[in-house]
C-alpha cells in the first residue's frame, strides 16, 4: 500500500513537471477556427489588385460602398464627385448650385463650429480666419507660402457655399481633403462659421472669434433658409 502510495505520488510530479513545461506539442481544438484566425485585412485598405483576387476568392468586405449610398445617421449628401484637379473642372463650378442646408446654428452648435474651424482649418487659415495661421505665423512659420484668407479676399467672400463646401470635401490646390476629419454635416457648420464671420467682417470691419450666440440674427450671405425646425438639435431651421 505504501508502494502505491509513492508511485502515485512520483507519477502525479512526472504528470506535473511534463504538463509545465513551455514546450507547445499540440495547440488543442479551436471551437470557431475562423475567428481565432481570421484574415487581419483593414476595411478599404486593399490595393485594387489585392481587392480583385479577394473577389476572386468571394470575399466582398473590400468593395467600396454604392456611388451615392447614404451611411447611417447622415443628415446631409453631397452628390456631386471629385472629376477632375483642374480649376474649372465640371462638378467644382456645379457646385456652386449647392445651398447650405443648415440655415442657422443656435448658440452651442455655433461654438461647435467654431471650435470644428480651430481644430481643422485654423492652423492655416489663422484664429482671425486672415491667412495667418501657425503654419505661416507672418512668413516665420514652417510653411512659406501664406494660406488664403477666408475674410476680405474677393475669392474666398464671394465662392459660394457649395463650392467651398467641394473644396473641404475633395481638396483644392495646397488643401487636401478633410472628408475623413469632418462628416457632411460638420463640413457644413464650418462653412455656415465661416460665412458669418465675412458678414461680420463686412459688418464691423473686424472678426471676432468667440461664436456669436444670437440665434435670430440674420443669416449670411450663401447661407439659405429651409422647412422644419428639429426640437433639441443644435442645428435649427426656420420657417
Amino acid at each position: 500500500m505504501k508502494k502505491l502510495i509513492i508511485i502515485s505520488i512520483f507519477t502525479a510530479a512526472a504528470a506535473g513537471f511534463i504538463s509545465c513545461s513551455d514546450v507547445k506539442r499540440s495547440p488543442g481544438r479551436t471551437y470557431i477556427p475562423d475567428m481565432a484566425y481570421s484574415r487581419a485585412y483593414e476595411t478599404y485598405s486593399v490595393t485594387e489588385e489585392q481587392r480583385q483576387e479577394l473577389l476572386k476568392q468571394g470575399i466582398h468586405f473590400s468593395n467600396t460602398p454604392v456611388p451615392g449610398t447614404v451611411k447611417r445617421g447622415a443628415d446631409y449628401t453631397f452628390r456631386l464627385p471629385k472629376d477632375s484637379s483642374a480649376r474649372d473642372s465640371t462638378n467644382y463650378v456645379a457646385s456652386k448650385g449647392i445651398r447650405n442646408p443648415i440655415s442657422m446654428l443656435d448658440s452651442s452648435a455655433m461654438k461647435e463650429s467654431e471650435r470644428l474651424y480651430l481644430i481643422n482649418c485654423g492652423i492655416c487659415h489663422g484664429a482671425a480666419l486672415d491667412g495667418n495661421g501657425p503654419l505661416h505665423r507672418g512668413g516665420e512659420g514652417p510653411y512659406a507660402a501664406k494660406p488664403r484668407a477666408l475674410v476680405s479676399d474677393p475669392i474666398t467672400d464671394n465662392m459660394p457655399d457649395g463650392q467651398m463646401f467641394y473644396s473641404v470635401t475633395y481638396g483644392k490646390g495646397a488643401m487636401g481633403s478633410y472628408a475623413s476629419q469632418l462628416n457632411p454635416t460638420q463640413r457644413w457648420m464650418v462653412i455656415h462659421y465661416i460665412k458669418r464671420k465675412q458678414a461680420e467682417k463686412k459688418a464691423t470691419g473686424s472678426v471676432g472669434t468667440q461664436a456669436a450666440s444670437d440665434t435670430a440674427a440674420t443669416n449670411p450671405p450663401g447661407v439659405t433658409t429651409s422647412g422644419e425646425t428639429r426640437p433639441g438639435s443644435v442645428i435649427q431651421k426656420n420657417n
